[in-house]
């Protein structure tokens, strides 16, 4: 397993990461869990990546579990603050003072550590001031109760703002987690332009389309039975709108240049989005062990301009580029 420094700093994670979003305390069961993220450690997998509104809290409690027993000083243990936690009253979500303080406190104690790594920003707040959402993270950081921290799904001017404002408060403002894939390239024309120059790196979730680059879905199929597709615990609606079949029909055209890499398609997809220099790490989920060995493969790959040519010729018409699709809720109306 490859590490590469997260953004500018001096910390250094694995290149692709282990994340539980759709997966642990929901869509399976928590020995399963738990046999994917001792696997994950197994192939060198060193950071995960979970957020307090998981499974509404469940899936950091998993996480801390199956993670008990680990040398801390080994592993880089990465949550989240923002959506809504417990019965979701009106303070228990976005990013006020009271919020980000409060959740802290529980994501440590259902991760079982004294600290986290990095602390993110889930989406920006537009109903708290950004003074007050970077005072609390300074708080945070100088409490030692994280180590960076970072922001998810921002805007480019959003991440700019922080930046200073991080800058002011001599705390480090080290990354961003967005959606990336070679489907969804939102924050290419925008946000990595600007990250370049902050020394913020890209923390990139859905690196597979929720699971469209594997292959598996067929144009003109039913999805296969036990897949995400399937799944009525928040799965299907994420992956819904790649179901279609001009997207599946090119989705199996790549399969020929996977071949000709030695890859699988999924390892062609996580392989890809590994290039972009701005890119500290891919996150990677798995319902089942043996996803997480074979995602793995693809750390340490190269693909050659000639490969990103011919992927590019195939994809082109049906990829998102607009950065206007970064964005955060208008309001807490949630």
């Amino acid at each position: 397993m490859k590490t590469r420094n997260l953004g500018s700093s001096g910390l250094k994670i694995s290149e692709i990461a282990y994340g539980n979003w759709l997966t642990h305390g929901s869509q399976v069961e928590e020995d399963a869990a738990t046999a994917c993220v001792r696997r994950a450690l197994d192939e060198g997998i060193t950071t995960f990546d979970t957020a307090d509104a998981y499974a509404n809290t469940k899936a950091e409690t998993v996480l801390g579990e199956a993670l008990k027993g680990e040398r801390r000083e080994g592993l880089e243990i990465f949550t989240k603050v923002y959506w809504p936690t417990g019965p979701g009253a009106h303070n228990d979500h976005g990013l006020s003072r009271k919020h980000i303080h409060e959740s802290i406190n529980g994501s440590l104690t259902r991760l079982q550590t004294d600290y986290v790594d990095l602390y993110q920003a889930h989406r920006y707040d537009h109903e708290t001031p950004l003074e007050e959402t970077m005072e609390a993270f300074a708080d945070v950081v100088r409490q030692g109760k994280a180590l960076y921290i970072g922001v998810s799904e921002w805007r480019a001017e959003e991440i700019r703002a922080a930046h200073a404002l991080a800058r002011e408060l001599h705390i480090p403002l080290v990354s961003n987690q967005p959606q990336y894939s070679l489907l969804w390239r939102v924050i290419e024309s925008e946000v990595v332009p600007t990250s370049e120059e902050l020394g913020i790196g890209q923390i990139v979730w859905s690196p597979i389309a929720q699971g469209v680059l594997t292959g598996k879905y067929l144009p003109g199929q039913a999805a296969p039975e036990g897949s995400r597709a399937t799944d009525d615990k928040g799965g299907a609606n994420m992956i819904k709108r790649w179901l279609q079949d001009d997207v599946l029909e090119r989705v199996q055209q790549l399969r020929p240049i996977a071949d000709e890499a030695g890859l699988s398609l999924a390892q062609l997809a996580v392989a890809w989005v590994l290039q972009n220099d701005n890119v500290s790490a891919a996150i990677i989920g798995a319902s089942r062990p043996e996803q997480v060995s074979d995602n793995v493969k693809a750390s340490g790959v190269t693909l050659d301009d000639a490969t990103l040519k011919a992927i590019d010729e195939i994809v082109d018409p049906i990829v998102e580029r607009d950065p206007a699709k970064t964005q955060s809720p208008p309001s807490r109306s949630f």
